[in-house]
């Protein structure tokens, strides 16, 4: 008969904490920073190239006419774009319009339940889906004089400023990686790159080796 005694001793408790609690998240690029801020160094400030890691990202579906609508606007004091491919942003709130129903919320890091739980609220038993892909996506910073034309060499967009000025976004391929591809409407704030994790690192490396050129 199996010593029971020594098997209970060894079994750890339901309600001990996890071995994984207390450890701080790591970032998909945080092996590439040190990269990414040489070759920022290198181009003298010609590409500037960094990762914004674990930005709040919440995927919202909801008729864009209905009172669930209105209500998330009053609720965030931010008005979910109506007009195709464009980005509207309330203090550090910022909404990205990716279909006539759809909209990517993005904010800072942590603010991910919080958020939701407004969302919800405001929409109250309207119908809704608020999904949290914070997890799913990093983002990339690409500014600089040359952001444009470092883009531009694996990007199918027009990206001239004309066609994808300030305030546009798009759902696009970069380097063949799909991409959300915002241009920042703050003054030189060039472009967030919004790529799902699994992918982060080799589109890293497409950026570095297109951006060789303005390197010195």
């Amino acid at each position: 008969m199996a010593d029971t005694t020594t098997l209970s001793a060894a079994r750890p408790s339901l309600s001990s904490p996890s071995p994984l609690s207390g450890l701080s998240p790591v970032s998909p690029l945080a092996d590439a920073a040190c990269r990414l801020a040489a070759a920022t160094r290198t181009s003298g400030g010609a590409i500037r190239l960094a990762e914004l890691p674990f930005l709040t990202q919440l995927n919202v579906r909801l008729d864009a006419k209905g009172a669930a609508a209105d209500a998330i606007r009053l609720a965030l004091d931010l008005p979910l774009p109506l007009a195709p491919n464009t980005v509207v942003h309330a203090g550090e709130l910022v909404a990205l319009w990716l279909g006539p129903d759809e909209w990517l919320l993005v904010g800072p890091p942590g603010g991910e339940r919080d958020l939701e739980s407004r969302i919800r609220e405001a929409a109250g038993d309207e119908p809704v889906s608020v999904i949290d892909v914070s997890a799913q996506r990093t983002t990339l910073l690409v500014t600089g004089p040359r952001a444009r034309d470092l883009l531009a060499h694996g990007c199918p967009l027009d990206l001239h400023s004309r066609a994808f000025g300030p305030g546009r976004c798009a759902q696009t391929t970069l380097g063949r990686t799909q991409v959300v591809l915002v241009a920042r409407d703050e003054a030189r704030a060039g472009f967030w790159v919004l790529v799902r994790s699994s992918f982060a690192g080799y589109l890293t490396d497409w950026l570095l080796d297109a951006g060789t050129e303005y390197m010195g």
